[in-house]
């Protein structure tokens, strides 16, 4: 699991909307260079291609595009619940459900937001921040390491 890249800021701002990153807080400069760097990280350890899955968000988009890992698959269950702490406790279980159903053949990489992933590691991360998980056969997630990238 990925924290997206350097997005200054905090939340978004009142009334943004998924289909216009103009309304959303975006990547910086700095933030679109650390992406590019956590996919060089990848292809540095072996891993030159992944099942890339993103939150909907664009700095979420924007972070695994630049990773250039594959191709990116929009995951709403990955999408921030920062604005809606009532979503929480559902979209985390429907998304331990989803990871369960997942092939584990290949790497698979998750790009979303701080909330979800301390909600599934109980690691506060930080921007760009990789959190290594695994699957046990269970379907049970467990922290393998951190890797910060900033």
């Amino acid at each position: 699991m990925i924290r997206h890249a350097l997005a200054p800021g905090t939340n978004d701002p009142t009334g943004f909307r998924l289909d216009d990153c103009t309304t959303q807080r975006n990547l910086s400069a700095e933030g679109r260079a650390q992406a590019a760097h956590i996919g060089e990280l990848f292809r540095a350890n072996g891993i030159a291609a992944a099942d890339v899955y993103s939150s909907q968000w664009c700095r979420c988009l924007e972070t695994a595009s630049l990773m250039r890992l594959g191709e990116t698959r929009q995951q709403p269950l990955l999408n921030s619940f920062f604005q809606d702490r009532a979503r929480e406790a559902r979209q985390i279980e429907a998304l331990r459900q989803w990871i369960g159903q997942l092939d584990p053949a290949r790497p698979t990489v998750f790009v979303t937001h701080q909330v979800v992933v301390t909600a599934l590691s109980q690691i506060f991360p930080g921007s760009g921040e990789i959190v290594v998980m695994q699957r046990a056969p269970d379907g049970r997630l467990s922290v393998q390491g951190r890797l910060p990238t900033a």
